[in-house]
């Protein structure tokens, strides 16, 4: 069992953030005789798939329907599967811009090296 303040230095968030998730039903710890947080290595592996799909840019209203769908129990699989589905679809898609724009960069940045070059008096064609 890890504590809220174990958890966040494990997973790189702060305790505010692990209060707001648990605020919005994303994650929910178990609670001790004091009323003091809980989390367990499922817990722990759970918020790392949470921080995975927020840094793809999953939305956060996403991200609360996935949680919602898995409480809900096994009925809500084909629900779960769709949304992870098209988030899948959203980052092929992100990766494809990002690709095109990689290209695009090093074209400008060899054009800027050989321009800087040729304003030095080195020739650029040797």
């Amino acid at each position: 069992m890890y504590t809220i303040g174990e958890v966040a230095h494990l997973v790189g968030v702060s305790t505010h953030t692990l209060r707001y998730y648990e605020k919005e039903n994303i994650i929910l710890p178990d609670r001790n005789e004091n009323g003091e947080r809980k989390y367990t290595e499922s817990h722990l592996q759970w918020l790392k798939f949470v921080l995975k799909l927020k840094e793809t840019q999953m939305p956060i209203t996403k991200i609360k329907e996935y949680a919602f769908l898995y409480t809900e129990g096994e009925h809500t699989a084909i629900n779960r599967l769709k949304l992870l589905e098209d988030h899948k679809s959203s980052i092929e898609n992100q990766l494809e811009i990002l690709k095109e724009t990689n290209k695009m960069l090093e074209h400008k940045i060899t054009l800027y090296k050989e321009m800087i070059l040729k304003r030095n008096g080195v020739d650029t064609k040797a």
